[in-house]
Order: C-alpha cells, then structure tokens, then sequence
C-alpha cells in the first residue's frame, strides 16, 4: 500500500509562480519569509507526514479510538507521533509569538496542514481544533485566561475543543440548553451535555481546554443569549502545575462511518457539583465568539478536502499505472495494457487532478488575504481583504469537501472491484471524506451564508469585484495570441456570463422570493467554486505558457499545467452555464411539492 507524499512541486508553483508568497512576504513580520525558508518548511513537513503520519492512517482506521469507563485510547503509534509532532513545533506554526507561536502566515500554515489532511485527516483534526480555541482565547479571552492557557496550547501540550452541539441542538443552536451559573467569584458552574466532540477526550495530552456554549440565568432566548466559556479537563493550580479533575466526563464516543483514528465524544458537564469554567469575553455574546473558531475551522475543513483529494489520487494514479488490464482502444497490439491508457480512466484521473489543483490555488489565494486582512498597515485594505475572506470562506469550505467526496469516489471507481475492498485503502479516503461536507456546518449551510448573507446583503458588490479580476486574466489570456489559451479565456469568459447571471438573480429576488433563492444556493456554491477553480488554472496556464516559450526547466510540469487547465475549461467550465440555469430557474420545482407527493 503505498504511502502519501507531499505535491512540493505543485505548492511551489502555488506559492511562487502565482505570486502568494511575493503578496504575503511584503507584510509587516512576513519580510524575512523568503523562498529557501518556505522550501525547508515545506519540506520537512512533508517528511514527517510520509514518515510518521501516513503510516499512521490505515492503523488509525482499522483500531479506531477506544473507550473505557470515561477513558479514551487513541490506535496504535498515535501518542508518539503527536509527542514528535510537539517536539517539532509543528503544532505552534502560525500562531503569535507572544504566547509561544512562530507567527508564520496562514499562506503557508495552511499547505502544511493540507499535508497533515492528506497524510492522516484523523490525525490532523486534533491541532486544527486546538488552533480554533486558540484563536478565540487570543482575540476574547482575559488576560488570565491567556496567560493560563495559551503557552500550552500553542506548544501542543494541552489540545482544545470545541462544545457546541447538543442532542436537541445540532445546526440551530438557538435551542442550546446547557447552563453556567456565576459563582459571584468571576467563575462559573457549568451543567449539561454536548455531542460530537472531536477529541473531547484522548490520551495524547495531560490536559484538555474545552470552548463550551451555555446560557447564564436570566439570558435572552436563542443565540442572542449564549455564552462562552473555558472549561478545562484538570483545573490549572496557581503556580501552572494541574490539579484537581473538573467535573466534565466522557459518557462515550461514537462509531462512525469514517475518522475512525479520532474520536468523536459525548461529553458531560456537571454531573456532581458542575464543571467549573470561566465566562469568554462578556456573556450573551457567546456565538459571535465562536464564529470566530467556526470561520477558522471552516477554512480548516476545507483544507482538509484538498489534502483527502490528494491522497485519493495519488492512491488511484499509483493504481492506474500498475494495474494492467485490457487492451488499449484503436492501437493495432493485443497486449494487455495499464489502465491509465484508457480513456475514461483517464479522464476520471484529469478531473481528479484539475480539481484538487484549482482549490488548492483558491485555498493558497484565500489564506494570504487572510494575512492581508490582518497584517496589512491600512485599515481600510485590511477591511478589503477581510470583505473577501468572508466571501470566500464558504466557497472553500463548501467546493473543498464536497470535490473530496467525489473525488475520492472517483479514486473507488478506478480501483475497480479492487476499491471497494478494504486492502486497497481507497474506501477509507472514501469514507473519512464524507464527515467534511458536514461538519463545521453543512454544505447547504455554507451556501446559505454565501447567498444570504455574502451576496444579497451587499448587493453583490463583493462578488462583482472578484469577477472583475477574473475578466483580467481572461483578457491576458487573449493577449497571449496563443489558440489554446483564447479557449481556455472562452470558456472562463461564457462561465462568468453565467455566474454574474446567478448573482443577479440572488441580488434581485431574495428579499422578496428567499426560499426561491435558497432553493438553488447549493446549486450556486458549487457554480462560484467551479468557475473560481477556472479563474485560477487560467492563471496557471497563463504562467505555465510564459514558461514554455522561455524554455524554462521543468518543461515537463508546466506542459503538464497546461493540459491540466485545458481539461479544466474543456470538461468542468461548461457545468457553469447549467447550474446557473439551475438557480435561476429551479426554484419553483422544489418549492412547488407538496410534502405528501415525497
């Protein structure tokens, strides 16, 4: 079973040759961030994820995470590499500096943990949950709470979580029930029951920081009057030392489809006097707190659909060349042949490939607004970009995971009758994929957001400035006088019409028509990510052209983009056109039936 191995290439050419790094090292603190570095980071973490991590993967799957009378086991080898990784200060990478971190730009946090995703998405779902918590302690917490706190979080010693859902309460959690009473001493008592933890509970650490929602007496109901607050496994003695066992206990973990390596727990607050916590900010202001983790984990998830489509293909591409079967269509031998020599084989690898190529580019575009959003010198550019991360957030999150789900069917697919066995491992990035469309919020949930609250709320003014630099390549494109090139920028340009068609029918319609609208909004995520994904592989083809014609080295890569981006406009772009059909039109045929014809 082969193992995972970082595409180093393809996220060199991400960071250099589309210009992320250029546009993220002229930050304040970014200015020593120069190419050598990058490589020796990138690098090493794609060592220690072929090495440690993905031998990992499949031990994680077949063992899972065990429970015992409130304890969690993680598999085999999993205590160890979460040590290595500490040791590593892999676990420190983006965060500030001041409590410990290495304040290196999301730009290239965010491909270190694609390899983390790629290599083992169990493994890599306890840091990104402790970097969520991490976040909202630094921008809300007090200065107790970040003094206690965040030096052990960032180092990797403690992990955190974050306890949102509840039995009653899954996506709307205006119906969250759990409760915190103030102890008139700056603390509080915290009483109930939260599900689907991720790492709510394990053995890789000594301590757990859980991020908990509750409502305080007297709070105003639904979301306006939920809090936050920090509730730790073992309380945290004055000198920093651990003390006593809070009273938070793990009732179970779940059996799932897929993360087996993880575990998922049900975890229950205040079963004897009430786990004591400490209130986030001020209350009643709780959601708005941790939206600040969601957005983070959004983003996060959507990294790990990137990482799970490429290791679903580099699993089906290593099986695609050694497989041989069949023989090769319109050539004169009768040999036997590798699969990938025939046609829909490899038209299932190419849209593998091109997918997981473009939400990587738009993945990379949106982490370094996200350093321009918080590093810029102006205010008002750092507005800008802030404008557009929130823009984007759902598109990657939303396209990331649900291209992995496809994606790594796709990988099922060409394994043939061989995929659907175990042994072969291409179930498993089957089924660790299906969670990410889910969690952190549904797909139909990000495309609400999208065309709700992205989109008609501003009129479409933010969208309309991204389609903007689209038009640019596409009139370079033209430029180029290159034939293949103007294809690439007649397909991105009708796919555009079509998108800008689809906005104005949101802009128009849901004040007066939102159930029309929201009835195509996942239609419409998906037509905004498939045409972003054009935007940027024209961009690599424009590059990837330059290169060719200069004769650069590497001419194999870059003739291997540019098919790449063909294929993309040839088979992917013209879906656009469809699905805009599909939200401008389809509203009424789902709204139309009457729920006793279902």
């Amino acid at each position: 079973m082969s193992e995972y191995s970082a595409p180093l290439r393809d996220m060199q050419f991400v960071l250099n040759e589309l210009g992320y790094l250029e546009q993220v090292s002229e930050l304040p603190g970014c200015e020593e961030l120069g190419t050598d570095l990058v490589d020796a980071i990138l690098g090493e973490a794609g060592k220690f994820a072929q090495g440690v991590l993905s031998p990992l993967n499949v031990i994680g799957d077949r063992e899972g995470a065990r429970w015992h009378e409130g304890e969690v086991s993680t598999a085999k080898g999993w205590h160890e590499a979460y040590g290595q990784f500490v040791d590593g200060g892999w676990n420190a990478l983006s965060c500030h500096p001041e409590f410990g971190g290495q304040g290196l730009p999301r730009l290239i946090s965010a491909l270190v943990e694609e390899m983390w995703n790629g290599a083992n998405v169990s493994f890599g779902l306890c840091p990104m949950l402790t970097r969520g918590a991490i976040e909202a302690i630094e921008l809300c917490g007090s200065s107790y709470l970040k003094e206690t706190y965040l030096p052990k979080m960032i180092s990797g010693e403690w992990t955190g979580t974050m306890n949102l859902t509840e039995p009653q309460a899954g996506s709307d959690l205006a119906a969250v029930r759990s409760r915190a009473e103030p102890q008139g001493n700056g603390t509080y008592r915290v009483f109930g029951q939260k599900i689907f933890i991720t790492y709510g509970e394990h053995d890789l650490t000594d301590n757990i920081v859980h991020l908990v929602l509750a409502r305080v007496p007297g709070a105003p109901e639904g979301v306006k009057g939920i809090s936050l607050f920090v509730v730790p496994k073992f309380l945290v003695n004055p000198d920093d030392t651990l003390g006593a066992r809070n009273d938070v206990r793990c009732a179970s973990i779940e059996h799932k489809l897929g993360i087996h390596g993880s575990p998922t727990a049900v975890l229950a607050f205040g079963d004897n006097e009430g786990a004591l916590g400490w209130l986030v900010g001020e209350e009643n202001r709780g959601l708005e707190y941790m939206f600040i983790m969601m957005n983070a984990a959004r983003f996060s998830v959507g990294i790990e659909g990137i990482g799970l489509s490429e290791r679903a293909y580099q699993r089906a591409l290593a099986y695609a060349r050694e497989r041989v079967q069949g023989t090769e269509a319109g050539a004169k031998s009768r040999d036997k042949v590798a699969i990938i020599r025939h046609p829909d084989v490899r038209r299932m690898l190419l849209s593998m490939k091109a997918r997981t190529e473009a939400m990587r580019a738009i993945a990379c575009e949106v982490a370094a607004a996200m350093d321009c959003a918080e590093r810029h010198p102006d205010l008002a550019r750092r507005e800008e970009w802030q404008t557009f991360v929130d823009l984007m957030i759902p598109v990657v999150k939303g396209c990331g995971t649900e291209n992995a789900v496809d994606i790594a069917s796709l990988g099922v697919q060409i394994h043939g009758g061989m995929g659907f066995i175990e042994e072969t491992g291409a179930a498993q990035h089957l089924r660790d994929a299906r969670i990410t469309t889910i969690y952190e919020g549904t797909t139909g949930i990000q495309a609400s957001d999208l065309v709700g609250r992205k989109i008609a709320r501003d009129g479409g003014k933010a969208i309309g400035l991204v389609t903007k630099r689209m038009r640019y390549v596409m009139e370079r494109l033209v430029w180029a006088d290159d034939p293949q090139l103007q294809d690439i920028a007649s397909a991105l340009a009708t796919s555009v019409v079509a998108l800008n068609a689809a906005v104005e029918f949101i802009v128009e319609n849901f004040n007066g028509q939102a159930p029309r609208v929201l009835a195509g909004a996942v239609p419409f995520l998906e037509l905004f990510g498939t045409v972003a994904g054009g935007w940027q592989m024209a961009r690599s083809a424009l590059v990837a052209h330059e290169q060719l014609k200069a004769g650069t080295a590497d001419q194999d890569f870059y003739r291997g983009k540019l098919q790449t981006a063909r294929f993309y406009a040839e088979h992917l772009l013209p879906r656009a056109e469809g699905l805009s059909r599909i939200v401008i039109q389809g509203g009424d045929a789902v709204l139309e039936m009457e729920d006793t014809l279902f």
